[in-house]
């Protein structure tokens, strides 16, 4: 039996998934989530064999959650399953460490392979996804990565304040001081050079952190 941690912030989505995966007889789901912050906690707390990252999530996006578990868990692969076909997409989530691209609706028979595959050691892409691998070894022009030198903590704070909340807010979340969020939220501004709150928020929907 495999075991999977599934990580997607639409519910019915996730239940459909969850119940398809375990009505399959291959799998065991051991961890679900809403976020991207809850995806790294339990991954860390049930070590699944394969996490199933959206990557569209709030308080951490699935690009950061790939690179996170990828780094952290390196006995974990990561398999991004997403409604995004953009090149772009593929691009930052290869970079990040994914074992495997695949989008929403392929076939549950294209799924289960893409997760035996990547459970396996191997990887596995659709065919969009080659096409976008091919195209960057042909013009291997890497996208920047949007999160510059933030560290891990910094990018939390980057999309928690671009989620709207307060200093205090993000404090009383992280289990961190005001004082302490407050440097944070600062010294995400002074590397990405931007001056305040508004323009960061921008920035995350101009370079597609938020989607």
């Amino acid at each position: 039996m495999i075991r999977l941690l599934i990580a997607d912030d639409h519910t019915v989505m996730r239940e459909c998934l969850v119940a398809t995966l375990r009505a399959s007889g291959e799998c065991i789901v051991v961890a679900e989530a809403g976020d991207g912050i809850v995806a790294i906690e339990l991954a860390h707390a049930t070590q699944p064999d394969v996490a199933i990252i959206d990557i569209s999530m709030p308080r951490l996006n699935g690009i950061e959650v790939v690179r996170r578990l990828t780094n952290e868990l390196p006995r974990t692969r990561v398999l991004v399953l997403t409604m995004h076909e953009e090149d772009e997409y593929v691009l930052l989530s290869v970079r990040a460490g994914a074992r495997g691209y695949v989008v929403k609706h392929v076939a549950t028979t294209e799924l289960l392979q893409a997760i035996r595959t990547v459970a396996n050691g191997d990887v596995h892409f659709g065919p969009f996804a080659v096409k976008a691998l091919a195209g960057q070894l042909q013009h291997p022009d890497a996208p920047d990565d949007p999160y510059g030198a933030l560290s891990a903590r910094e990018r939390e704070v980057l999309h928690l304040v671009v989620d709207g909340l307060t200093i205090k807010e993000i404090a009383i979340r992280l289990d961190i001081t005001p004082k302490t969020a407050e440097n944070h939220r600062s010294r995400v501004l002074a590397k990405l050079n931007l001056r305040n709150s508004a323009e960061l928020v921008r920035y995350a929907m101009r370079k597609r952190l938020v989607t």
